[in-house]
């Protein structure tokens, strides 16, 4: 035991210590709330971004032409030009579109617009709204409705807000704050598993090919060795996470009161966070980064071990990082939309997939059966692979100038001891 705590020992302090590690503790929160800052002011005025769209109508129809109405950076031009010399100029300058609208415009794709580069969503999406309004008044006028007393009863758009009924009363369910806590959960978990693992291998990589490792070998085995390597950068993995959630919370307070005014976005959205139980979701986050890490650090510590430079790791770790890989996608794509389906309950409760899956479904309150039979195969899953790597790991760490392929990988699982 006492070997082990002197590899964990070394590994943490070898990396703990050095300049890079401490820098990027003060860096990463630093950035993370110039980036926040910068999100919110590019969102606040992405209007000022875009440059005057000027619009050649070319309407074969008659009816939307004259109807269109001018809007902030897009400017409609009715043309009474053959469709091929509208699309000439559209193709001398970027900023001018043409858009086609011919006399059967109700046929599927008749309408079309053509532009030099793609043409940017804001404006197709600002042209269909304003066309569909358009033929809707068309339509109530033909069939003898009155328009201005439809504009006139027409009342605000409604909102629905969503509410959570709790043994303690009704609550704001903030849906638009958990599904983005819960993406941002899947993606540090994602990062934190590949970087952290990827240093296992490495470092065994390093050890294995200068010949280190013949040394060490010879005080401690290999399983000692293996397990040192993975709980030390565990703990430095564990240790920047907290140094960084400590000054993000610093830094952001002390934002908040810069721009403590009444009407400040950062004061509103501050107060919405306040809601969210981070105690819960952090404890969560910590037991998925161990276990998660632990379980697929020691699939990267025999990957390690089967290899002789970093180059030859490709053709195994893509089939092991392929489910963490396929449910990341998946996190910040469907997942947070349906956290309770079936897809999500099962990627939740795998342990390949779970420290992932898991973390986008825990702001919305998954069963508590769900997360403790999460949490049990967690536990099960990286002792499994533990178990799975050390066998592989005690003969690879020695072989050296082989290529290894998978059934060789096989056969050192099963070499007695």
């Amino acid at each position: 035991m006492n070997k082990v705590l002197l590899i964990i020992q070394r590994e943490y302090l070898t990396r703990v210590r050095k300049k890079s590690f401490i820098i990027m503790i003060f860096v990463v929160p630093l950035l993370i709330l110039v980036m926040g800052g910068a999100i919110a002011l590019i969102a606040k005025n992405s209007t000022q971004l875009t440059n005057l769209q000027v619009v050649n109508v070319v309407d074969n129809s008659g009816i939307f032409a004259k109807k269109l109405q001018d809007v902030p950076n897009i400017k409609f031009t009715l043309v009474h030009q053959d469709i091929n010399e509208a699309k000439a100029m559209s193709k001398k300058d970027e900023n001018i579109s043409t858009l086609y609208i011919p006399a059967d415009y109700n046929k599927q794709g008749a309408i079309q617009i053509f532009a030099k580069k793609k043409s940017p969503l804001q404006l197709t999406d600002e042209i269909q709204k304003q066309m569909n309004d358009i033929d809707f008044n068309n339509s109530m006028i033909q069939h003898h409705i009155d328009t201005a007393v439809i504009h006139s009863i027409k009342k605000a758009d409604i909102s629905v807000n969503a509410v959570e009924i709790t043994d303690k009363g009704d609550k704001d369910a903030n849906i638009g704050p958990n599904i983005a806590i819960s993406i941002a959960c899947a993606i540090f978990i994602y990062l934190a598993l590949f970087i952290y693992g990827s240093q296992v291998m490495r470092g065994v990589i390093e050890e294995k090919t200068s010949r280190i490792i013949e040394v060490i070998i010879s005080s401690v085995k290999p399983f000692q060795l293996m397990l040192g390597k993975i709980i030390g950068v565990g703990l430095v993995g564990l240790t920047q996470f907290s140094a960084w959630i400590i000054l993000s919370v610093i830094s952001s307070k002390i934002a908040g009161h810069v721009f403590n005014t009444p009407q400040s976005p950062m004061v509103s959205a501050m107060a919405v966070i306040q809601t969210i139980p981070f105690g819960y979701i952090l404890g969560c986050f910590l037991f998925y980064f161990l276990t998660g890490y632990l379980l697929y650090s020691a699939l990267f510590a025999a990957v390690g071990s089967a290899v002789d430079s970093e180059t030859e790791t490709q053709q195994f770790m893509f089939p092991i990082t392929m489910p963490l890989l396929f449910t990341y996608i998946l996190s910040v794509s469907v997942l947070f939309r349906a956290p309770d389906s079936a897809l999500a309950v099962w990627l939740s409760i795998i342990p390949f997939t779970a420290p992932v899956a898991m973390m986008v479904r825990l702001p919305f309150d998954p069963p508590v059966w769900q997360l403790a039979l999460s949490m049990s195969l967690m536990v099960v899953g990286f002792l499994f692979t533990t178990y799975v790597a050390a066998r592989i790991y005690r003969v690879g760490i020695l072989m050296y100038g082989k290529k290894v392929n998978f059934k060789e990988l096989g056969k050192w699982f099963f070499y007695k001891e």
